[in-house]
């Protein structure tokens, strides 16, 4: 693996940003619900891009979220050739992946729209 892989982990000279337990699930999802089916690595590649590199990961913590997703029954993972004529587990987000991903922005969003309230509030 490069020193630019996604699925490096820390990188000097790049501030740590930690996730909320379900942040990557709900990250995951969306990124299957923008750019389509796509195998763990490609998943991470677009995390890393939209996230201009704010964290990383590793496969330690995206294939076991991956796993939880399958077995929730939210995406479904089906082997394919990938364009380098490699096999991969291929991931697309279900119809029930679908609800829950709008379930977990509904979550997120009133979550930190308590969060910025109270840290806007001054007194």
């Amino acid at each position: 693996m490069s020193a630019d892989s996604p699925l490096m982990g820390d990188r000097p000279n790049v501030p740590r940003t930690e996730l909320l337990p379900g942040t990557l699930e709900l990250m995951v999802l969306r990124t299957l619900t923008t750019i389509g089916p796509q195998h763990a690595y490609a998943i991470a590649a677009r995390l890393d891009q939209v996230a201009e590199q704010s964290f990383r990961l590793n496969q330690g913590t995206l294939y076991p979220a991956l796993v939880r997703l399958e077995q929730k029954g939210w995406i479904r993972g089906t082997w394919q050739t990938t364009e380098n004529k490699r096999e991969a587990k291929y991931y697309a987000i279900t119809k029930a992946g679908t609800r829950a991903l709008a379930h977990q922005i509904d979550r997120w969003q009133r979550s930190a729209g308590l969060v910025n309230k109270l840290l806007a509030n001054k007194e």
